[in-house]
C-alpha cells in the first residue's frame, strides 16, 4: 500500500515536471533570460513564494514550479512575494530610472551643483553606485549633467539678463573665471557675442554642388562649424543664418573655396579622407556620441544600441538618437553610418536617400 502511494506520488511529480519542462517559460527561467523578466512570474510550491525570472535564488525543481502572468495572479494563488527579488515592486530598472529622474531634478533645482555624496545620500545609494547607475541611464556623469544644465541656464540667462556677469551668476557659476574657462566650448564664441546673437562674430561660408545636391560649408575662426546638405542653396544659407541671427556671414575667398572643394571631394570619393579643423559645439553627451561616430570605420555601420554601448551608456539608445539628429557636421561626423537595430535605414537629417548613397559609396572603397 505504501509502495503504491509512493509510486503514485512519483508518477505525479514526473507528470508535473514534464508539463513544466515542456513550457518555453521553463527554458527562460533556467537561462534567467533578462529579456523575459517581467513578462511572467514563477512560484515554487515547496517554499510558498513567487519570484521574478531574474531572481538569484537557486533554480527550483521542475515539478514544484508554476507560472503566473502577473504578480496579482501569483498572490491570488496563495503565494507570497520573494524577499530577495521583490516581485511585487517595480523592476529594478524602473526603480533606477525613477531614482535618477529625481536626482536630475535635484541637480536642476540646486543653486550650486550638489556633490556626488550629497546626491547619493538623497537617493539612498552609495556614491559609487549612484555614479555608475546615473551614467548607465543618462550617458553622462552627474558632474557632466550639472555642467550641461548650467550651460543651458547660462544661454537662457544671456538672453534676458542686463549684463553678462549677471547672467553668469544667475546660472549658478560662483565666479566669472570658472565660466570663462569653458565659455568658448559651451557657446562657440564669447558670452557677449552669444548674447548678441552672434554679433561681431564672422562666420565664413560657401556653397558647393555635388552629386547629392547642394552642400554648405561654414567655419568660425576655430574651424568648420557646419556642413549642411540639401536641394536649395538659399535654404541652406537661411539655416545657417538662423543659428546666429546677428553674426556676420562672410562669403568664402579662394582659400575657403578650396576647403569646400575638399568636402565635396570627400562626399564623391570617401577614400580621400577628410582632414579639417572642426569647431564642434555640443553638450558633453553629444560630443561623446559624435566622437564614437567618427570612430566607426568607413564602409561599416552600427546600430543606435551599439553606439550606446560604445560610450558606456547601454540604456541610452534613445538619447544617442537625439544626439545624432543634432549633428551639424554632415559627413565630417558620419551620422549616416548609424542604422536601426534591424539594419534598416532610419531618418537622416539630410534625407534617407543621401544616407543610402553615402553608405554605398563607402562600402565600395
Amino acid at each position: 500500500m505504501v509502495g503504491g502511494a509512493q509510486l503514485n506520488m512519483t508518477t505525479k511529480c514526473e507528470t508535473l515536471a514534464a508539463a513544466t519542462g515542456g513550457d518555453s517559460r521553463w527554458a527562460a527561467l533556467v537561462a534567467r533570460d533578462p529579456k523575459a523578466d517581467g513578462d511572467f512570474f514563477y512560484s515554487v510550491a515547496t517554499t510558498g513564494v513567487y519570484c521574478r525570472l531574474s531572481c538569484a535564488a537557486r533554480t527550483p525543481r521542475r515539478e514544484n514550479v508554476a507560472f503566473h502572468s502577473t504578480a496579482d495572479d501569483a498572490e491570488r494563488a496563495g503565494f507570497r512575494a520573494c524577499r530577495r527579488c521583490k516581485p511585487d515592486q517595480p523592476r529594478l530598472g524602473v526603480q533606477h530610472a525613477n531614482t535618477i529622474a529625481k536626482v536630475c531634478r535635484l541637480i536642476e533645482s540646486a543653486a550650486q551643483p550638489p556633490t556626488l555624496r550629497a546626491l547619493a545620500s538623497k537617493a539612498g545609494l552609495s556614491a559609487f553606485h549612484l555614479h555608475r547607475v546615473f551614467k548607465a541611464i543618462t550617458g553622462v556623469t552627474p558632474k557632466q549633467y550639472a555642467a550641461a544644465h548650467r550651460a543651458r541656464r547660462v544661454k537662457a540667462e544671456l538672453g534676458r539678463s542686463n549684463t553678462v556677469t549677471e547672467a553668469i551668476y544667475d546660472a549658478g557659476y560662483n565666479s566669472n573665471g570658472r565660466f570663462y574657462e569653458s565659455s568658448n566650448q559651451l557657446l562657440g564664441m564669447t558670452p557677449t557675442a552669444y548674447r548678441d546673437g552672434g554679433a561681431n562674430t564672422d562666420i565664413r561660408f560657401a556653397v558647393g554642388e555635388c552629386s547629392l545636391g547642394s552642400i554648405l560649408v561654414a567655419a568660425s575662426c576655430i574651424g568648420v562649424c557646419a556642413i549642411l546638405m540639401g536641394d536649395d542653396p538659399d535654404q541652406l544659407a537661411r539655416d545657417l543664418q538662423d543659428r546666429f541671427p546677428r553674426a556676420t556671414l562672410v562669403g568664402g575667398n579662394a582659400d575657403f573655396e578650396r576647403m569646400v572643394a575638399k568636402v565635396v571631394g570627400f562626399v564623391e570619393a570617401p577614400a580621400l579622407g577628410l582632414d579639417l579643423p572642426l569647431d564642434v559645439r555640443g553638450t558633453a553627451f553629444q560630443q561623446r556620441v559624435w566622437k564614437a561616430l567618427v570612430e566607426i570605420p568607413a564602409g561599416t555601420t552600427k546600430s543606435y544600441l551599439e553606439v550606446a554601448h560604445c560610450i558606456g551608456a547601454a540604456k541610452a539608445a534613445r538619447a544617442v538618437g537625439g544626439a545624432i539628429a543634432a549633428n551639424p557636421l554632415a559627413v565630417a561626423i558620419p551620422c549616416h553610418r548609424v542604422v536601426r537595430n534591424d539594419g534598416a535605414l532610419s531618418g537622416y537629417r539630410w534625407g534617407v536617400e543621401r544616407k543610402r548613397a553615402l553608405i554605398e559609396r563607402e562600402a565600395r572603397t
